[in-house]
């Protein structure tokens, strides 16, 4: 079954965060390819972090599902020239389905209906594989690197002291 993407409610959020963090960390996550397991352990996101991006008008956050329930998200922020996105995340045993592809396709479509015409993204710079991937989509390293958030453990708690992202963009066609 295709999976089927709306935007995310409230409701929602329990198993958002269950479904994010089973991705991104721990045991579950090492199920799929596209995880931070190895990095980071901890929280990936919680309640509070995904009621804010709820809450606010910047923010749309896009949920996938198919016929086994929640499967993915994606987030995109309005930003002042560009959109940024983020969050993207398939359910580790869905990874094969496709579903990244909708979920990415469909956040850059938030930002062309925004009128944006850039989109941007960061990524932890020694995931090597998933900037490949994103590279495949069209993204190029801007150049630019921004620091992860070392000390704030509502983002995970590193396992190494070297993590930064790399920043990537995308134009988008009118």
């Amino acid at each position: 079954m295709p999976i089927q993407i709306r935007r995310a409610v409230t409701d929602d959020v329990a198993n958002l965060v269950r479904l994010v963090n089973s991705a991104y960390r721990g045991e579950t996550a090492t199920r799929g390819w596209t995880h931070e397991a190895a990095l980071l352990k901890g929280q990936r996101i919680d309640a509070d972090m995904l009621l804010d991006m709820l809450g606010d008008p910047r923010h749309t956050l896009l949920a996938g599902e198919d016929g086994e329930g929640l499967a993915g998200c994606v987030d995109v922020v309005a930003e002042s020239g560009f959109g940024y996105l983020g969050l993207l995340t398939v359910a580790p045993d869905r990874q094969s389905r496709t579903y990244g592809k909708a979920l990415l396709a469909a956040g850059e479509a938030v930002a062309r209906d925004l009128g944006l015409r850039r989109i941007r993204m960061t990524v932890i710079s020694q995931r090597f594989e998933l900037i490949a991937w994103y590279e495949r989509r069209g993204y190029a390293r801007t150049g630019a690197r921004a620091p992860f958030p070392l000390d704030d453990p509502r983002f995970g708690v590193p396992l190494q002291d070297d993590l930064d992202f790399v920043v990537l963009e995308k134009p988008l066609p009118a």
